[in-house]
C-alpha cells in the first residue's frame, strides 16, 4: 500500500521544500521503506529546458532524457533513487495533455474546465508509474497563494480526500522570521500561511518552521494550537552548516517520528551512520583545495547546483574541503589576463550554450594545459578544450564551433543524427529548441590504458547528456597527432565522448554531465580523481 506525502510551502520562496522533501525521503529510506520523490511545478513552460539558468537555475536531466527541476537532483543525491520522466510535471505539460485530449475528442464534447479535467490530469500524474513504493513524496512548487498553483493544490486536496488520512499526509513548510528591532521570533506569518492553505480545503498534518535561530517550545506550541495540528507536529527546521546535516537535524526534531505516528506505523529508528560520516568529513577535513570554475552563469549559483555538490562530494572522498572560486569567463576576454587562475589547484569549465564567454573558456583551457594545472572540461568545457588544442597544437588557427556561426575548421558541429536505443534521432538547425537535444543516458566505450579507464575501472560506462553540438570525429586524427587522446567514444565509434592529454598531470574533457550522478555517499569517480589531482597540485604550490 503506497502512502502519499504532500509538501507545500508558504510565506516566501526558497525555504527549502526540495531539501525537506529529499531529507524526508532519506529518513524513511533509513527506516527501511522504499521511497519515490516527485515535483509538481506550476509554471506554464513545458519543461525548464528552454528557460534561462538565471530564471530557473540548473536543468536536471534524468536517465530517460527528461529535462527537469533542479530539486530532482536533491532527491537523487539524498536517496540514490534514480528519478524518471514521470517524477516531474509542469502546468505546461498538464495543459498540453488536456488540450491534446480535447482535440482528439476524448472528452466527448464536454466543456473542458480546470475542475475536473485539469485536476484529474494532475491526479493521474501523481498516482501514475508507481510500483511497490511504500511512500511517494510529492513537492508542490511555489508558495500557497500563487494563482498558478491553485489547480495543483485542489488536485492534492482531492487525492487526500479520496485516500484518507491512512494513505495521505500534508506537510506545510513556513518561515518564522526574527524581527531584530523587537528581538522576537514572529509566528504570525506561519499562522496566516496555514490559514490560506485551510481556505483551499487543506489542513496540514505537520507544520515545519524554518528559522535561523532556536524557536522556543512555547512558540511551537502556539503554532500547533493556532494551526490546528497535534502537539509535537509543529517542528522547527534550523539553519545548518551543511545541507547533508538536514536528515539528522530533522530526525532529532522528530519529523520522521511524526510521519510514522500519523500513519500508525511502527518502524525501527533510522540508521543515519552514512550521513554522520559524510557530515564529519565535511566538518573536519584534513586540508583544503581551491577550484576555479570558469562559467557564464556564475551570478546565480543555482545554475551549477549539481556541479557544486559533486565538487563537494569529491572533497568528501579525499577528506578535504573544496573551496570554489566562481569566475565569469567573460572577464578573461575583457582584460586579456587570467591572474585569477594563478593560485587555484584545479580548473573546471562547465557546460553552457552560446558564444558569450566562449573565448574566456578557451583561454582557461590553454592556461591549464600550459601551466600543468588539473583541468576538467564538462560538455561545453570539453568542446572549448578541443578548440584550444586544434588552434594551438594542431595548426588549425581558424578552428571553432558552428554553434557560433560558420567557421573554416568546424571541430565542433551540430549533432544532426544519432542512435537512441534502436531508433535513429534526427535534428537540424530549424528544429525546436525544447527537448531536441541529445538527452539522457548513453553508453560510452572507454579506451583501455587511458586515464579515464583507470578512473572508471570499466570498458563501458553510461552517463547523462544534454547538448546539441558534438566534437567532429573527422578531426580525431589531426588532434591525436597533436597529443590529445580520444579516450571515450560512443559504441558505434562516431561520437567523441571523452578526451585527455596523457602527458598532462590531469586533463580530461567529457561530453556528458557526470555531476548529475554524483552523491555524497557515492562520489562520482571523475570528481574524486579530479580533486585528488588538485590535492597533489596543492602540494607543489
Amino acid at each position: 500500500m503506497t502512502r502519499f506525502i504532500f509538501i507545500t510551502g508558504g510565506v516566501v520562496s526558497s525555504l527549502g521544500k526540495g531539501l525537506t522533501s529529499a531529507a524526508i525521503g532519506a529518513l524513511l529510506q533509513a527506516r527501511g521503506f522504499k521511497v519515490r520523490l516527485r515535483k509538481l511545478d506550476p509554471y506554464l513552460n513545458v519543461d525548464p529546458g528552454t528557460m534561462s539558468p538565471y530564471q530557473h537555475g540548473e536543468v536536471y536531466v534524468t536517465d530517460d532524457g527528461a529535462e527537469t527541476d533542479l530539486d530532482l537532483g536533491h532527491y537523487e543525491r539524498y536517496t540514490g533513487v534514480a528519478s524518471r520522466r514521470s517524477d516531474n510535471v509542469t502546468t505546461g505539460q498538464i495543459y498540453t495533455d488536456v488540450i491534446a485530449r480535447e482535440r482528439r475528442g476524448d472528452y466527448l464534447g464536454a466543456t473542458v474546465q480546470v475542475i475536473p479535467h485539469v485536476t484529474d490530469a494532475i491526479k493521474a500524474f501523481i498516482q501514475s508509474d508507481i510500483g511497490d513504493e511504500d511512500f511517494v513524496v510529492c513537492e508542490i512548487g511555489g508558495t500557497v497563494g500563487d494563482i498558478e498553483g491553485l489547480p495543483f493544490l485542489e488536485a492534492i486536496r482531492q487525492v487526500g480526500n479520496e485516500l484518507g488520512s491512512e494513505r495521505s499526509l500534508f506537510i506545510h513548510l513556513t518561515l518564522v522570521p526574527y524581527i531584530a528591532s523587537a528581538r522576537e521570533l514572529k509566528t504570525k506569518p506561519t499562522q496566516h500561511s496555514v490559514k490560506e492553505l485551510q481556505s483551499l480545503g487543506i489542513q496540514p498534518d505537520i507544520v515545519v518552521c524554518r528559522s535561523d535561530r532556536e524557536i522556543p517550545a512555547s512558540a511551537l506550541q502556539k503554532i500547533a494550537l493556532f494551526c490546528n495540528v497535534r502537539k509535537g507536529a509543529a517542528i522547527q527546521a534550523l539553519d545548518v552548516d551543511t545541507i547533508y546535516a538536514v536528515p539528522r537535524a530533522y530526525h532529532e526534531e522528530g519529523l520522521d517520528g511524526a510521519i510514522c505516528r500519523h500513519f500508525g506505523i511502527e518502524a525501527p529508528p533510522p540508521d543515519l551512520s552514512i550521513w554522520d560520516e559524510v557530515v564529519e568529513r565535511i566538518r573536519r577535513p584534513d586540508g583544503e583545495v581551491t577550484i576555479g570554475v570558469v562559467g557564464k552563469y556564475t551570478s546565480l549559483l543555482d545554475s551549477y547546483k549539481s556541479l557544486a555538490e559533486a565538487l563537494s562530494h569529491g572533497g568528501v572522498a579525499n577528506n578535504v574541503r573544496v573551496k570554489v572560486n566562481w569566475l565569469d569567463s567573460e572577464i578573461f576576454e575583457q582584460n586579456g589576463t587570467i591572474q585569477q587562475l594563478e593560485n587555484v589547484h584545479g580548473i573546471l569549465v562547465p557546460g553552457g550554450f552560446g558564444e558569450r564567454g566562449a573565448e574566456g573558456k578557451i583561454a582557461a583551457a590553454k592556461f591549464a594545459r600550459e601551466r600543468q594545472v588539473p583541468y576538467f572540461g564538462i560538455c561545453f568545457g570539453m568542446q572549448m578544450a578541443v578548440i584550444e588544442a586544434a588552434r594551438n597544437l594542431a595548426a588549425l588557427p581558424k578552428a571553432g564551433s558552428t554553434e557560433f556561426g560558420p567557421c573554416e575548421d568546424p571541430v565542433v558541429g551540430l549533432l544532426t543524427e544519432w542512435m537512441h536505443g534502436n531508433a535513429v534521432e534526427r535534428r537540424n538547425v530549424d528544429s525546436e529548441k525544447g527537448g531536441t537535444m541529445r538527452l539522457g543516458a548513453y553508453a560510452c566505450d572507454v579506451q583501455p590504458g587511458s586515464r579515464t579507464h583507470e578512473v572508471y575501472g570499466s570498458d563501458r560506462i553510461s552517463e547523462r547528456h544534454r547538448h546539441r553540438y558534438e566534437v567532429n570525429i573527422n578531426y580525431r586524427e589531426v588532434l591525436e597527432r597533436a597529443g590529445m587522446r580520444f579516450c571515450g567514444l560512443s559504441p558505434d565509434g562516431e561520437l567523441p565522448e571523452m578526451v585527455e592529454f596523457p602527458e598532462h598531470p590531469w586533463f580530461i574533457g567529457v561530453q556528458f554531465h557526470p555531476e548529475l550522478k554524483s552523491k555524497p555517499f557515492a562520489p562520482h569517480p571523475l570528481f574524486t580523481s579530479f580533486i585528488e589531482a588538485a590535492v597533489q597540485q596543492s602540494r607543489l604550490m
